[in-house]
């Protein structure tokens, strides 16, 4: 007796923002173009929602708002309402293209394949950012971290029995990929994907390697997420060439250190 057919792939891609219109603006007319994407969720945490919302409905995605910015929540969330049968998380500062559909398409005739997610690519191509492209792509081959800038995706049912993204406020897409990647065989797939590289720009690219390379060592060293998401967001308060008094950052309230989600 032959096997049933495969149910029909069902695409649903999640983007969680905050306060990221320009991004969006992007970024949706190009996703709504795509034939093989089945639904459009934009989970969003602005603290003016209207205008985001309104983008986002007259490009014909899904909008649905989130009750604070958690990345890893929103994630939930945004899954939480797909109907697709695999679900790709991306980020509102990189592009999604055809030919990354079909990738996907095509890892996931092999049944054992879980999820996955692409090889990296570095946008505005600075020299200095070459060796990290290739570095990256090396260690993602042999095992590494499928990081949340690389657009991972799941099958549904896999993510469902994972319970999701961890309730924790860094580190989010370190620890789902190590629990995806002992649930069963991973894709990493071609074409890589652009990811901003706006802030290895901005500070520089071996001052942002080296400080994101310590926070994931710290975190394998068993630091809590909660304590490396201060640290982290406390620092990306100072822009470059700006210094703030101690007592300053102390002031911040709480909500406005408590921005959540991988490096960026």
């Amino acid at each position: 007796m032959n096997p049933p057919p495969a149910d029909p792939l069902r695409l649903s891609v999640v983007v969680p923002t905050w306060d990221d219109r320009e991004n969006l603006a992007r970024l949706l007319p190009t996703l709504v173009r795509l034939d093989a994407l089945h639904e459009i969720i934009v989970v969003d945490a602005s603290e003016v929602p209207a205008a985001t919302e309104e983008l986002v409905r007259a490009s014909g995605a899904i909008y649905v708002r989130a009750p604070e910015p958690n990345r890893g929540a929103q994630m939930n969330l945004g899954a939480a309402h797909a109907t697709g049968n695999v679900v790709i998380f991306h980020h509102a500062d990189a592009i999604l293209r055809e030919e990354h559909l079909s990738s996907v398409a095509a890892a996931l005739r092999d049944a054992s394949i879980v999820g996955g997610a692409f090889y990296r690519k570095f946008d505005c191509r600075h020299p200095r950012l070459l060796w990290l492209e290739k570095f990256a792509r090396l260690l993602t081959r042999r095992g590494g971290t499928l990081f949340g800038d690389q657009s991972v995706f799941v099958r549904r049912k896999i993510f469902e029995s994972l319970g999701g993204f961890a309730p924790i406020p860094l580190m989010e897409d370190m620890e789902f990929s190590r629990r995806l990647r002992r649930s069963g065989p991973v894709a990493v797939l071609d074409p890589p994907m652009e990811s901003s590289s706006r802030r290895h720009l901005r500070r520089g690219a071996w001052l942002t390697s080296i400080q994101n390379g310590l926070f994931i060592l710290l975190y394998y060293c068993g630091c809590s997420p909660h304590r490396l998401h201060r640290w982290y967001y406390r620092q990306r308060f100072l822009a470059p060439n700006e210094s703030a008094a101690p007592s300053a950052l102390a002031s911040q309230p709480a909500e406005e250190l408590s921005r959540s989600g991988s490096f960026e």
